[in-house]
């Protein structure tokens, strides 16, 4: 009975890899995750441009606050950082149309992360999103079907690939929504609408809905949905009689964040890659309109997961993915205070905080004391992130050291802070222990035992 139930249990299994892994499924879905994501990311890089985010991020700013681990990628050259993206618009477009499509998805994920890493303080969720599907995009044959490269003859052309060429891109989605939704079941997101009720106060003066956004009851009312929508929609969405109600909530609700939050491009992003949800037929039938055709005598398949190297690949960002939002319980404390293992875990507008830090830097030999002017080294919006982050006010007090030992000839300054910070409504808190000498102190994933209880 027993061996008969183990070898039930394989052949379960074995039908479920080969469903979600090797089955073999239109490629429809992934030529207009293709197409849409170049064009966004085109879109995306020319309104950089335009905007003079360009000039204003990465030419202006003297300092630049790092990842742990990245510290060694540099702001380059002015006509490099223009150079830099050009590449991210051009080679998005050649994603968009197939053309070189290898080679284009490896100088957008290179040239995008590259200007990511640059400065942590631009750090956005959705900035992130895009590099793991632009890393994802290098390993997939988005370019096998209804591509200049299959029209010029650099690559065969297929109708079928493996089903875990769909399905990685649908569980990256997931993982956002599933993470996104757990985050918001906390105290201060369900109990105390927080930070919505903050957020939805400033916008009660506008005209219109202003009106609405000024009830009490309001900011409950969205915290509840926001919840319960992020909870909830990956199962909806991959529920096929469920699916294209669910679609339209995903519509309605990044429609409205950007409608209400200054968020960028991440809800046009969450809306365009969601399509991925569809079945291929449906992707078929939308495509046809700008000119695909399903050639349905092309069996060239790409090869089996199971038989490749890719496999590992793919298991090790599966993996990552799924524990990497999950650090910061190794931490104690609040991680909306902390922050420790708050980035790249899709907590996604969860904190409205507000910080202030006062830097000495003091010379033991003399005893004198220097209070910063932060603004002499950092633009406003570096300065907000600075004082709400300790790593960044960590990495602010080591370039303090070194601007004050090369420039003002002290050997071996101290570097202290009076921080103070505000989180979702709280009063002004003490952040950072102000007795610590921050020089002394080096980065890392260790327990930033310098930070300052949060009193609740």
């Amino acid at each position: 009975m027993t061996n008969a139930s183990s070898i039930s249990n394989l052949c379960d299994f074995r039908m479920l890899f080969k469903n979600l892994i090797n089955q073999p499924v239109s490629i429809a879905p992934l030529i207009s995750f293709r197409i849409l994501f170049g064009l966004l990311m085109a879109y995306g890089g020319i309104r950089f441009w335009y905007m003079g985010w360009i000039e204003k991020l990465y030419l202006k700013p003297s300092f630049f606050f790092k990842y742990y681990g990245f510290e060694w990628v540099k702001v380059l050259e002015p006509w490099a950082m223009y150079t830099l993206f050009f590449a991210i618009i051009l080679s998005s477009l050649m994603i968009a149309v197939g053309l070189l499509y290898k080679p284009a998805a490896i100088v957008f994920f290179g040239t995008f992360t590259y200007s990511e890493l640059i400065d942590a303080s631009n750090y956005l969720n959705h900035y992130y999103l895009v590099c793991l599907f632009a890393f994802l995009l290098i390993l997939l044959p988005a370019n096998k079907a209804f591509s200049l490269d299959v029209k010029l003859g650099i690559c065969d052309e297929m109708q079928k690939i493996p089903a875990w060429c769909i399905n990685i891109l649908i569980f990256q989605l997931v993982i956002v929504y599933t993470y996104a939704g757990l985050a918001k079941i906390n105290y201060d997101w369900l109990i105390n609408a927080m930070p919505m009720s903050v957020w939805l106060k400033e916008r009660s003066s506008k005209q219109g809905l202003g009106i609405i956004l000024g009830l009490p009851l309001v900011p409950y009312i969205f915290s509840w949905i926001g919840a319960i929508y992020d909870c909830s929609i990956s199962f909806f969405l991959l529920n096929k009689f469920s699916r294209k109600v669910a679609y339209f909530a995903v519509v309605i609700f990044h429609l409205m964040t950007k409608l209400l939050f200054n968020i960028g491009l991440f809800p046009v992003i969450m809306i365009f890659s969601t399509l991925v949800f569809f079945p291929g037929k449906f992707h078929e039938k939308l495509l046809s309109k700008i000119g695909y055709q399903n050639k349905s005598k092309s069996n060239f398949q790409y090869r089996s997961f199971a038989n490749c190297s890719l496999s590992i690949v793919v298991a090790c960002f599966i993996l990552l993915q799924i524990f990497l939002p999950m650090r910061h319980l190794a931490y104690n404390g609040d991680v909306k205070w902390t922050e420790e293992g708050y980035r790249f875990s899709w907590r996604v507008m969860l904190v409205e905080k507000n910080g202030l830090a006062t830097f000495k830097v003091i010379d033991p030999e003399s005893g004198r004391k220097s209070e910063i002017v932060n603004g002499n080294y950092l633009n406003r919006f570096q300065e907000k992130q600075m004082s709400i982050q300790a790593d960044f006010i960590l990495q602010f007090a080591h370039f303090l050291e070194r601007e004050f030992q090369q420039k003002h000839g002290i050997k071996e300054p101290k570097v202290t802070v009076d921080s103070f910070v505000a989180l979702n409504g709280r009063s002004s808190q003490e952040f950072i222990d102000s007795k610590v000498d921050l020089t002394e102190i080096k980065d890392g994933f260790q327990k930033k035992n310098w930070i300052k209880h949060l009193d609740l």
